[in-house]
C-alpha cells in the first residue's frame, strides 16, 4: 500500500477500474448471479444441520427471521450500492465513508483482509458439501481414495480449479454464462418443491415435547438456526461486488438485491416444507444428502442419482457466481492502494483481475479439507462485526453527516429496517459456537497487527 494513493480517502473507487472493466449487467443477469450465488447447494447440505439446531421443524422460525434479517440488510446494501456503485461491494462502501477520519483508513484494509478468510470458507463450504452428494452418485469414489490423504477432498480441490479457470474471461459471456447455470439451479429447486408438494404428507411435520418453551435453550437453537438459515441466504448482495461492471446500476443493484431476496425466502420455505412433508425430520436430521434421500424415497434410487447430478449443475452455478463477485474485491482495494498492489493486476487481454481469482482459488482449495460445520459458522461470524455492522452504522453517517452523497434509492421506513438488521447480526453473533467467535476474534487482530506492521515498515522506508 502507498500513501499517495490513501492521500484522498473520500474519492471514489470507480475510477480507477471504471475505464477497464466491461459495463454488461442488466437487471436480468445481476439477479441471475444473486440467486445462483443463493440457491447454490446450501439448502441441500444444510437443512440436516438445521433441523437439528432445534431438534425438529420448529426451526422454521428461524427461516422467517433470517429473511426478515436479510431482507432488512438488503436494504442497506441496496442503498449503499445504488448511492455509491463500484466494483468491491463493502470494500467500496467503506473506503468513501470511512475514509475522511484519521482511523478510518484500517476499515477498508480489515475488511478485505476478514474477506479473504471469510469469502474462501464460504466457498469451501459448497465444494465439501457436493462432495456427500458426488459420493452417493458413485460410491466407488470413497473406495479409490481410501488410504489418500485427505480422500475426496481433493475432488473439491480439482472442482476449485475447474472453476477459477472457467471464469478467466471477459465479463459479457460469463454473465450469460450465468443465466445458463442459473435455469439449472431454477431446474433443480422447482422439482424438489413439485415433487415435494404432490406427495408431501403433513402429518408428518410434527413437533416434539416443550418445542416453543421460551428459554435459553431455545435462544440458543434459534440462533444456531439463523446462522444457518443466514448462509443459505448469503448472496443477495453478490451485484454490489460488482458496481463497475452493472448498467444503470441506481436501478440494477436495488431490483436485484431485493427482487432475489423475496424470491429466494419463499423459494427456501416452501422446498424444506416439502422435505419433511416426505422425509420425517427426524431421519433428515441425521442425512448426509437430504436431497438425495428425498428423491430416493419418492421414485427409487436410479432416479434419485440422476437429481444428484442437478444439484452438482447447481453447487457448479453457485460456485461460479460467488468466485465471480468476490474476486473483483480485493481487486478494487488493491487499485486504490488499500491493500496488497499485486492483487489489483488485470489480465491484459481478457480484463479479469487474475490475481485475485488465484489468490481466492489456493485459499478455498486448503479450507476444503476442513469440517463442513465449521466453515460454515466462521463463515458468517467472521463478517459480521467489520462488514454487516460496518455497513449500517455507514449508512447512518451518510444519512446525517454526508449530505454530498446522491441516494437514489431510499430504504423503505428508514430508519427501522437497518435497526432490526443490527439487532439480528448481533443476536447471531453472540448466539455462535465459542469456536466461531474465536476465530472471528483472530482474525480480526491479525489483520489489526498485519496493517499496523504495514505501515511502519513503509515508515521506516522513507
Amino acid at each position: 500500500m502507498s500513501d499517495d494513493q490513501q492521500s484522498d480517502p473520500t474519492r471514489s473507487v470507480r475510477p480507477a477500474a471504471a475505464g477497464e472493466l466491461n459495463r454488461g449487467l442488466g437487471v436480468f443477469q445481476a439477479t441471475g448471479l444473486n440467486i445462483a450465488n443463493m440457491v447454490g447447494i446450501g439448502p441441500f447440505i444444510t437443512i440436516p444441520a438445521f433441523l437439528a439446531a432445534m431438534s425438529g421443524p420448529q426451526a422454521m422460525i428461524a427461516w422467517v427471521l433470517a429473511a426478515l434479517l436479510v431482507l432488512c440488510d438488503g436494504l442497506v446494501w441496496s442503498e449503499l450500492g445504488a448511492a455509491l456503485p463500484g466494483s468491491g461491494g463493502t470494500y467500496h462502501f467503506l473506503k468513501r465513508i470511512y475514509g475522511g477520519y484519521r482511523w478510518g483508513k484500517i476499515l477498508p484494509f480489515l475488511f478485505i483482509w476478514q474477506f479473504m478468510v471469510s469469502g474462501a470458507m464460504e466457498m469451501a463450504s459448497g465444494y465439501i458439501g457436493a462432495l456427500s452428494y458426488l459420493e452417493y452418485a458413485m460410491p466407488s469414489l470413497v473406495e479409490g481414495f481410501r488410504g489418500v490423504p485427505g480422500g475426496t477432498r481433493w475432488i473439491a480441490v480439482l472442482a476449485v480449479v475447474f472453476i477459477t479457470l472457467l471464469l478467466c474471461r471477459r465479463i459479457e459471456s460469463i454473465g450469460w454464462i450465468a443465466i445458463l447455470m442459473t435455469s439449472g439451479t431454477l431446474l433443480t429447486v422447482a422439482l424438489v418443491i413439485l415433487s415435494g408438494w404432490w406427495s408431501m404428507e403433513w402429518s408428518k411435520i410434527t413437533f416434539p415435547q416443550n418445542a416453543f418453551r421460551l428459554d435459553a435453550k431455545f435462544a440458543s437453537g434459534l440462533g444456531a438456526a439463523m446462522l444457518i438459515a443466514i448462509y443459505d441466504y448469503l448472496g443477495y448482495y453478490n451485484v454490489c461486488h460488482l458496481g463497475d461492471e452493472v448498467r444503470d446500476p441506481a436501478k440494477t443493484i436495488p431490483r436485484a438485491v431485493m427482487g432475489s431476496v423475496i424470491l429466494i425466502a419463499l423459494i427456501y420455505m416452501t422446498m424444506n416444507l416439502c422435505i419433511i412433508g416426505v422425509v420425517p425430520w427426524q431421519q433428515a436430521m441425521e442425512s448426509k444428502n437430504i436431497a438425495a434421500d428425498f428423491m430416493e424415497t419418492l421414485y427409487g434410487r436410479p432416479w434419485a442419482v440422476a437429481f444428484t447430478w442437478l444439484i452438482l449443475w447447481t453447487a457448479a452455478a453457485c460456485m461460479f457466481s460467488i468466485t465471480l463477485g468476490y474476486s473483483r474485491i480485493p481487486f478494487a482495494a488493491a487499485r486504490q492502494g488499500d491493500f496488497f498492489a499485486v492483487f489489483g493486476k488485470l489480465h491484459p487481454e481478457g480484463k479479469y483481475p487474475w490475481v485475485s481469482l488465484l489468490a481466492l482459488g489456493v485459499l478455498t482449495s486448503l479450507f476444503c479439507f476442513l469440517e463442513l460445520t465449521t466453515v460454515i459458522s466462521a463463515a458468517v461470524c467472521v463478517r459480521i462485526v467489520v462488514q454487516f455492522l460496518g455497513q449500517i452504522v455507514a449508512l447512518h453517517i451518510v444519512r446525517t453527516t454526508r449530505p454530498e452523497i446522491h441516494l437514489p434509492f431510499r430504504m423503505w421506513f428508514y430508519p427501522i429496517p437497518s435497526f432490526i438488521a443490527a439487532v439480528g447480526w448481533i443476536f447471531v453473533l453472540v448466539t455462535a459456537d465459542r469456536y466461531a467467535l474465536l476465530m472471528s476474534l483472530g482474525v480480526v487482530l491479525s489483520g489489526l497487527s498485519v496493517y499496523f506492521f504495514s505501515r511502519m515498515a513503509t515508515t521506516s522506508q522513507r
